[in-house]
């Protein structure tokens, strides 16, 4: 009886049968994968690996579409290993001891199984962690799947028995190359213009597997001379975007908008910002992290940016959708090409350390309030200099605990509105330094 869940096992459908695209394209060795070199090339991890005959347990992590189940089934070929494939999406505690079992036995027969995983991240930690005791003993080599990160979907116990090799999503020169291979195979070219061709290209998105379902869709076509890329709009929906709100997509593009605004850059800033609200990204979100950029990377160089930001959020909630995002964008403008400082930001979380590295210290006794006798006898409030009556308006009395050396925290920098606050600072610094003199 053939395993459960064991592609080898089944039974081959006959030659007759038609077969997708997709699937007749499926490389037959390792040498005939597009797109991975960084990983499968001679002197690259994997490849390392093969011809040492080295082979460990492993994670591949990268986007849909890039020959994660491909390569893992080639690996088990190259390597001589029993190939069984599940998804943790339709396997459960019961399946997966089954798989365990037949794996013992096989080993036993003397042979190895490589057990490829396919969304290994869905598992729980307790699914996970059964994995454990048969990838120490040999049991079973695993290849997990993953299109998120495995820093954050995976157990740390798993992950330091597996190598994580990431997989990247194909360029335009590796989907033209699988483009001619599907048109080799299809025995015609695509009728398509060149700017044609590369629109199909970029509808690809990097998705090799959507790739060829383009290709079968098009060479399908009964057309007369070739189409160009108006009329290939027309004939075929653009892929979306890949964007999931609460995975790696939206942590890379959120990161992406905070680095190109404060690297200055409008044009990247602007980009990224559509490319998350063409995602289906909350617009309420995005205000938030904008006025946070405001706050983090702008500060005192430009106080009117928080004020920027919190409008545009304002105007988003009074118009909405699609018209309150202008607001966004214009906000993202702002801050993109306002000066830029993170004084206050570092000022307040060494602020944070210093409170935390005094513990209960008290304040000194000269700035405390005395409202009875008693308080006044203890010495509250005495000595204190009542800032108004000192000359320049400033007193320069110390403000921080008795015994604790005071700290320079707030250092503004040369840019913008601080600017002239470091002006202020200066005065203030050479007033006290006179007053304590």
């Amino acid at each position: 009886m053939a395993d459960l869940f064991d592609t080898a096992g089944a039974q081959a459908a006959p030659d007759t049968a038609p077969r997708p695209l997709a699937d007749r394209l499926r490389p037959r060795r390792l040498s005939e994968v597009i797109g991975q070199d960084q990983v499968l090339g001679p002197d690259a991890p994997l490849g390392v690996m093969l011809s040492s005959g080295s082979l460990s347990s492993l994670v591949f992590w990268g986007p849909p579409g890039v020959g994660k189940t491909t390569i893992a089934r080639l690996l088990a070929d190259e390597t001589d290993l029993y190939f069984v494939q599940i998804s943790a999406i339709f396997t459960g505690v019961p399946e997966l001891r089954k798989v365990f079992e037949q794996a013992k036995h096989r080993r036993a027969n003397g042979q190895g199984t490589l057990l490829f995983v396919d969304e290994i991240h869905r598992f729980n930690k307790a699914q996970q962690d059964g994995f454990l005791p048969h990838m120490e003993d040999g049991t079973i080599l695993l290849v997990g799947a993953t299109t998120e990160n495995p820093s954050f979907e995976l157990n740390a116990a798993l992950l330091s028995r597996a190598q994580v090799f990431v997989l990247q999503r194909l360029g335009l020169a590796d989907l033209e190359r699988l483009a001619q291979r599907a048109e080799r195979e299809l025995g015609k070219g695509l009728p398509l213009t060149g700017e044609a061709r590369e629109a199909l290209l970029e509808m690809a998105d990097g998705d090799g597997r959507a790739l060829l379902n383009l290709v079968e869709q098009v060479a399908a076509w009964k057309t007369e001379g070739k189409l160009d890329k108006d009329a290939l709009n027309k004939r075929l929906m653009r892929r979306a975007a890949k964007y999931d709100k609460s995975g790696d997509e939206h942590y890379n593009l959120i990161s992406a908008l905070h680095k190109s605004v404060r690297g200055s850059d409008p044009d990247a800033a602007l980009y990224w910002l559509a490319r998350m609200l063409t995602g289906g990204e909350d617009p309420r979100y995005l205000a938030r992290r904008i006025t946070r950029m405001a706050i983090e990377d702008i500060g005192m160089a430009d106080p009117q940016a928080q004020t920027v930001c919190l409008h545009a959020w304002e105007i988003y909630e009074r118009l909405g959708s699609p018209e309150g995002e202008l607001a966004l964008g214009q906000a993202v403008t702002y801050l993109a090409l306002a000066p830029k400082s993170n004084a206050g930001y570092s000022a307040f979380k060494a602020a944070l350390r210093e409170a935390k590295k005094t513990g209960s210290e008290p304040p000194p006794k000269h700035i405390l309030n005395a409202p009875t006798a008693l308080m006044k006898d203890q010495g509250y409030g005495d000595g204190y200099a009542y800032d108004h009556d000192a000359e320049d308006g400033f007193s320069g009395q110390n403000y921080f605990p008795e015994g604790v050396k005071r700290p320079v925290l707030y250092t503004p920098v040369e840019r913008g509105f601080e600017r002239e606050l470091k002006k202020r600072l200066d005065y203030f610094s050479k007033l006290r330094a006179r007053r304590e003199t």
